[in-house]
């Protein structure tokens, strides 16, 4: 056996591994620091703010007394706070003890201030999820710009086939006989592409340096890879953006819509694709896997797909977005994620959908490396969908999580006293029994689904 055949299986790992490390170390530092900073500002010490757990490999004391930490286990993090028994924010019984003396030191601990300071510093950790990952939706808005009206090509992919008469700087006036609607309403736009003739070469009449001009170009939707969903049938076969699948069990393609007619009719039957890559045809089979779809209703969807997500045949051009635009933008991205994790945890609860949709830590690891080797702007985006992920599972009323101490807050706030520390125990042992189920859970998802 050639040991070096696994070099290259090796280094994808390895590759996989750091992605999914820095992805996570960057969400971790920035929930923690949101219970860092904010404790900070409302009186409360922090002692320990650790990046992983487990044994420290490097550590420092600020000027505010708080030790800076990194853990040879980069999965996680904490900030433990004075009165804390652990990173779970389990009270020290023997530290309040000692506290309860001096009402000043008392103030500093985590369970003797106030429960507005509490309340603030604990729901933190989420928000500052959210506020990243917005922020990082807005720049991506803010560098992409918005698309231009009329529908104006920036740059021509490349395609097999008839010569391409169109140009960088052509605003498409009408292609196939049919008027080019606004790009940006849909439902306009999905109506247009339903009449559109499936044609190879399209004739297109467009604005040339303001003259109207009809030229001949491939179809408006060919049927061309712009990306690959990770962990998905057409992952798996090694499909890559920029690929264009020319047939199918030998039937000629002219459009994504007959690709995913024949994916959706084939009924998870394995299918033999003739790919045309840099000029080269190469054969690839794969069978379609049902996958999930969220819906503009709320609901899921239950389709037969390959993974892969097509386009036009020219990238758009766009021009520069406002910030309060690209604001506005990446904020919506935040709740549509929100909403349909939401919905989809809905969906599996009631039966909808299959409970495979729920990830565990080798998915997202996958996840991470395949969003990571599509470039700088996936690996990104994935960063910040992930982020407002984990800022919403830590607002779940279970012990243990955010959400769970925020239970126990409110009910302070209702009954005027705290629960009894016996109970406290008792449900945080529950919610770290949940916690643990749901992770061994997504485990097995990503083993055995």
């Amino acid at each position: 056996m050639d040991v070096l055949s696994f070099v290259p299986q090796f280094g994808g790992f390895l590759y996989t591994i750091a992605s999914f490390v820095i992805a996570l170390s960057v969400i971790v530092a920035v929930h923690e620091y949101g219970h860092y900073i904010v404790g900070r500002w409302s009186g409360i010490h922090a002692e320990v703010f650790s990046l992983g757990f487990g044994p420290v490999l490097w550590s420092r004391v600020d000027k505010h007394g708080t030790r800076w930490q990194v853990a040879a286990l980069p999965f996680g993090g904490f900030v433990k706070f004075l009165g804390d028994a652990d990173a779970a924010s389990g009270k020290d019984a023997q530290a309040m003890e000692a506290a309860a003396a001096d009402p000043a030191a008392l103030r500093r601990t985590m369970h003797g201030a106030p429960l507005w300071a509490r309340g603030a510093t604990v729901a933190a950790g989420p928000v500052f999820n959210f506020v990243m990952s917005a922020l990082i939706f807005t720049a991506i808005a803010f560098s992409q710009g918005t698309m231009r009206d009329p529908l104006t090509i920036g740059s021509l992919e490349t395609l097999p086939g008839a010569a391409n008469g169109l140009q960088p700087g052509d605003e498409l006036i009408a292609a196939g006989g049919l008027a080019v609607p606004d790009y940006l309403d849909s439902d306009a736009w999905e109506a247009f592409r339903e009449e559109l003739p499936q044609e190879q070469p399209l004739d297109y009449t467009v604005r040339r340096k303001g003259e109207e001009l009809t030229v001949s170009g491939p179809y408006l939707y060919p049927p061309f890879v712009r990306g690959v969903v990770p962990r998905s049938a057409a992952a798996d076969a090694g499909l890559e953006p920029g690929d264009v699948i020319v047939s199918v069990d030998g039937a000629p393609l002219v459009s994504f819509d007959q690709l995913k007619e024949l994916v959706e009719t084939a009924d998870g039957r394995v299918l033999v694709l003739d790919v045309w890559r840099g000029g080269e045809t190469v054969e690839m089979a794969l069978a379609p896997r049902r996958t999930d779809e969220p819906q503009p209703d709320g609901g899921f969807a239950t389709r037969w797909r390959i993974g892969i997500v097509g386009g036009l045949a020219f990238s758009p051009a766009t021009e520069s977005a406002g910030f309060g635009e690209a604001l506005a933008a990446g904020t919506y991205q935040v709740w549509a994620v929100v909403e349909t994790s939401l919905s989809g945890l809905k969906h599996m609860i009631t039966g909808a959908i299959s409970t495979c949709n729920l990830s565990g830590p080798i998915g997202i690891a996958e996840t991470s490396g395949a969003m990571a080797s599509q470039g700088a702007e996936s690996f990104i985006r994935f960063i910040a969908v992930l982020s407002t992920a984990v800022g919403l599972l830590n607002l779940f009323p279970v012990p243990a999580l955010d959400g769970g101490h925020l239970m126990f807050y409110a009910y302070e706030a209702v009954a005027g006293r705290p629960p009894s520390d016996r109970a406290v125990r008792v449900l945080m042992t529950f919610g770290i029994a949940v916690v643990l189920s749901l992770m061994l859970f997504a485990l097995g998802n990503d083993l055995f689904c």
